[in-house]
């Protein structure tokens, strides 16, 4: 099967005739009249070949689910018994193999207890055609001596609506008529409190173009987004799809409908005599454009999924004409439905008919949304923070949910305090139930898990994991020295067991704790006291106090900038001992001497200070959420500081570097830990790597994801050039570079509301350089 799309939907043609005559109808009124050589009902034959090749499909391809939606013509015309048969066989069918999803798509007319009755014996959800208030639903949906069936409808509406079958409500669809009120439309739908509402475009190709009264290029666009401000203002009453798709992939999400977006179809059409079908919608381009040639008896739907006309509607960006590739809105609009880029000399490789209204209609949603669908982490750094703490809990569950799953220990990896042999397992446990006793009795567990070398830990667990690797020996001795560390902080008198090794452990955020002589493993019990903390090891008790009085406990140090009014980072850490800060390209220098700490603590006062002076914004940008220092070994490369692999807040830098290089270091090292922390909590582009952009300072195009952080990192140097002097390589170079990448990033179709955003605030600080 590889390489096939799985049909995960059937529409099931029951009957072939209808009951109304929409002018509009695809199926009757457009191009392709093979309706009239079809069989009005679906033969007993076909539909039980039908639920056995999809049973088979299903199987074949492990399916979970599958859904069948009856259609038509109108599929009520069928009558009860047929479509109990229908309902009888795909239920025996798909049996044991996967969960069946029936659904019926009717005008409403026939819709009454009889068929409402078998519907809730099978769960059929109902979706219903309707054009809004009764003078657009007149405009199109008539008998065909011109009666009009919106009443018929409503009432069918209200007996669906109530309390025996609401549940088999699916919603209403509507086709789109540009000299209807949008308004009026949408309010009439509302009222009658569907579930979801769908704003179908009239079905129209290049060779036969969609009705325009005032000859605007833009009016389906323009209704379109009249119905949007409508549903906004009301506060969203119910979901329609439209809206909700371009909502979400805006943000980066999937399109949630084929008539939008580059998700692949995995839809096949079942005709009364059995023929298989492409998409129903193709009828309006040319007679044939929907066969395949094949049928339920002699082919499996397999075959139907190698049709080159199918196989071209799962190529995604591949599938759109060059100029849909080229344009900033093709992530939402997708080149619109495939049906509507048919024209006759080029087939479907081209832009959708509708073009002009679906781009207007994108960027309308996104300039009326921007600022709601712009994540507030971008603005907000506590918003950012407290995302980011949320991510680490988040992972922390998943640690723990999937090490349930690890494969059991082969050995014990350390002796308790009265000698006794301990698994992994059970200090995992006990050091998670201390973590329970931390949370109940306040905030002390926070710091300790937004200490951000525990994001590091976390990830490299993960990693290990995944890869098959064993471990729940080490997660357990970091867990307990987490465990011990919020036992600490929050003051509680609970005995919080630490396996060690090598004679020390490590207890985040507080310091390194020496239990015994270097090389000797085992574990020791520690709880908070008086100005300090008592281990237990053994038999053997010894008080520690916080100040690092005795040799064999070491606290972090320290460190806040001073000199200006208070604007540089909060006290923050200069975390020279977590074992887990070679998250780092270059590696961490050894562990600091007292006069080598105070040197490099002064060298970053030094070195803020200048950076404050400078760029007073970027500065404070840099000091927010920046919570850990540590010192890099090697020379400063022109003095580029590290994000490292870890959640926000920490940052390696140079310890060698001069205060001109450590200021820089700070400055670029938090621009690029910034965006990673951005992009870790909110979707900043979608399809990274589909398109490839020219940079001004690489020799080969680049994801969107690399020029949006070369930019975002440049634009912060090239205002600290501009106030502080030149900045050596590889940041020198024309500051229009930066406004090149900037016009690029503007055009690239992957950035989502929040990446937009970013760009725009891009812009206003190179404005606010000087450049």
């Amino acid at each position: 099967m590889t390489g096939l799309i799985a049909f995960r939907e059937i529409v099931l043609k029951v009957h072939s005739r209808c009951d109304l005559a929409c002018d509009h109808c695809y199926v009757y009124e457009h191009a392709d009249q093979s309706w009239r050589a079809r069989p009005k009902t679906i033969s007993e034959e076909v539909v039980a070949r039908t639920a056995a090749r999809l049973a088979e499909h299903a199987r074949d391809h492990a399916l979970p689910s599958v859904t069948v939606i009856l259609h038509g013509g109108e599929p009520l015309l069928a009558g009860p018994a047929r479509l109990r048969l229908v309902c009888e066989e795909f239920t025996r069918a798909l049996a044991g193999t996967a969960e069946l999803d029936l659904r019926i798509h009717t005008n409403g007319l026939q819709l009454g207890p009889r068929y409402l009755d078998l519907f809730a014996e099978y769960d059929v959800k109902v979706g219903v055609s309707l054009d809004g208030d009764r003078t657009a639903n007149d405009r199109h949906r008539r008998f065909a001596d011109g009666r009009t069936s919106h009443p018929l409808v409503l009432k069918a509406l209200d007996l669906l609506r109530s309390a025996p079958y609401r549940h088999l409500y699916q919603g209403l669809l509507c086709t789109v008529d540009v000299e209807n009120d949008p308004v009026a439309v949408l309010d009439a739908l509302v009222a009658l409190e569907p579930p979801r509402i769908d704003f179908l475009l009239p079905h129209a190709t290049w060779e036969t173009p969609p009705a325009r009264p005032d000859g605007a290029p833009d009016a389906y666009a323009r209704w379109l987004l009249r119905a949007f401000d409508r549903w906004e203002d009301a506060g969203r009453p119910v979901p329609v799809r439209l809206f909700s798709s371009l909502l979400s992939t805006l943000a980066g999400g999937p399109s949630l409908t084929e008539s939008l977006g580059l998700a692949p179809t995995d839809l096949v059409v079942v005709e009364t005599d059995g023929s298989l079908e492409q998409v129903d919608s193709l009828k309006s381009a040319y007679e044939g454009a929907a066969a395949t040639g094949f049928d339920v008896f002699t082919h499996s739907l397999d075959e139907v999924a190698a049709h080159p006309g199918v196989r071209a509607r799962q190529l995604g960006l591949g599938g759109v004409s060059a100029t849909c590739r080229a344009c900033p809105v093709v992530r939402s609009c997708g080149g619109g439905l495939y049906t509507h880029r048919y024209r006759a000399a080029t087939g479907f490789e081209n832009p959708s008919v509708y073009c002009a209204d679906l781009k207007e209609l994108v960027e309308g949603v996104a300039g009326r949304t921007a600022r709601s669908g712009t994540a507030p982490a971008l603005a907000d750094p506590a918003e950012l923070a407290a995302a980011q703490h949320e991510l680490t809990r988040v992972l922390l569950a998943r640690l723990h949910h999937d090490l349930a799953g690890a494969p059991a220990p082969t050995g014990t990896y350390g002796a308790g305090g009265t000698g006794r042999a301990r698994s992994w397992e059970e200090d995992w446990a006990r050091s998670w139930e201390l973590i329970g006793a931390v949370e109940e009795s306040g905030d002390a567990l926070d710091p300790v898990l937004d200490h951000p070398y525990t994001r590091t830990w976390l990830l490299e667990t993960l990693e290990e994991l995944r890869a098959g690797r064993p471990a729940g020996a080490g997660a357990a001795r970091r867990l307990a020295a987490l465990a011990a560390a919020a036992v600490l902080r929050a003051g509680l008198d609970l005995p919080a067991p630490v396996p060690y090794r090598d004679g020390e452990v490590y207890l985040p955020t507080l310091g390194l704790l020496r239990i015994g002589a270097p090389g000797t493993a085992g574990r020791a019990a520690l709880r908070a006291a008086d100005r300090g903390f008592v281990v237990r090891d053994g038999r053997r008790e010894h008080r520690f106090g916080a100040d690092g009085s005795d040799s064999r406990w070491q606290p972090v140090r320290r460190w806040r900038a001073a000199g200006h009014d208070g604007a540089g980072p909060a006290e923050t850490a200069l975390d020279d001992l977590d074992p887990y800060r070679h998250c780092f390209t270059r590696p961490p220098r050894l562990r600091l001497g007292a006069g080598e700490a105070a040197e490099w603590g002064r060298r970053l006062s030094d070195a803020w200070r200048l950076l404050h002076g400078a760029v007073p914004a970027l500065a404070r940008q840099a000091a927010a959420g920046l919570t850990t220092l540590t010192p890099l070994a090697g020379g400063p490369r022109t003095g580029r500081g590290e994000a490292g692999r870890h959640g926000p807040g920490a940052l390696g830098v140079p310890y060698a570097g001069g205060v001109r290089e450590t200021a820089l270091a700070l400055l670029t090292g938090r621009r690029r830990a910034r965006l990673r922390a951005l992009a870790e909590v909110a979707d900043l582009y979608a399809l990274d790597g589909e398109w490839l952009h020219p940079s001004p300072w690489r020799d080969r195009p680049v994801p969107v994801s690399r020029l949006l952080a070369d930019v975002h990192e440049r634009v912060a140097v090239e205002a600290f050039r501009r106030a502080a002097g030149v900045v050596p390589s590889p940041y020198a170079g024309p500051a229009d570079r930066i406004e090149r990448a900037l016009d690029r990033l503007g055009d690239a179709a992957e950035l989502t509301t929040t990446g937009r955003s970013l760009v725009t605030e891009l812009r206003a600080e190179l404005k606010g350089a000087g450049v």
